[in-house]
């Protein structure tokens, strides 16, 4: 593991992850819980993941997005980081809901049709909500070349993205933050 990499590990154990009792989204129980925003959303943590998610993102990629909330963040960042080092990647979001005044539709931001696409989320586990991001970009003409996470705890986005011709980099696994994969 790299300097940089462990770096954000190190970060993220610090201010994302929380051990004890918790209830995740599909309703299975777990030991440990990662907000991995609390990473994106300081400082030196979304250079940290910046860092590695720009050695990773191919360089003909012209847009960075996903679900609002979990991707906003790390998609913003990533943008934000990429356009100091002279490389230009525009950024959206795509609402859990169709938005039926103003601008009408799920996207927010700057992705444009023929885009080519990393969706990104915080922290994936069975990777749905990239997946629906895909398929929203996949609407709006763009494609998706990459899936890409800050953390994967879940262990089988890969499968369900390689499953829709999508290739997915998580930055961090649970097993690098010293925790088992919480399966599907």
């Amino acid at each position: 593991m790299g300097e940089g990499r462990s770096a954000l590990v190190e970060h993220l154990l610090e201010h994302s992850i929380r051990t004890g009792d918790f209830t995740l989204k599909s309703g299975r129980r777990s030991t440990w819980f990662c907000d991995a925003k609390q990473s994106a959303c300081r400082p030196e943590g979304i250079l940290l993941i910046a860092e590695a998610a720009l050695a990773v993102i191919p360089p003909d990629v012209t847009a960075i997005g996903g679900l609002t909330a979990g991707a906003d963040p790390v998609a913003f960042g990533i943008a934000a980081v990429a356009a100091t080092q002279g490389r230009s990647l525009r950024s959206f979001s795509i609402r859990k809901e169709s938005k039926d005044h103003g601008v009408e539709g799920r996207l927010a931001g700057a992705l444009r049709p023929g885009d080519r696409v990393v969706i990104c989320e915080d922290t994936v586990t069975r990777g749905t909500s990239p997946l629906e991001a895909a398929n929203v970009v996949r609407e709006l003409g763009a494609v998706p070349v990459l899936i890409l996470s800050v953390v994967d705890r879940g262990g089988t986005c890969g499968a369900v993205a390689e499953a829709a011709g999508i290739p997915f980099a998580p930055l961090v696994t649970a097993p690098d933050l010293g925790f088992p994969y919480e399966g599907p």
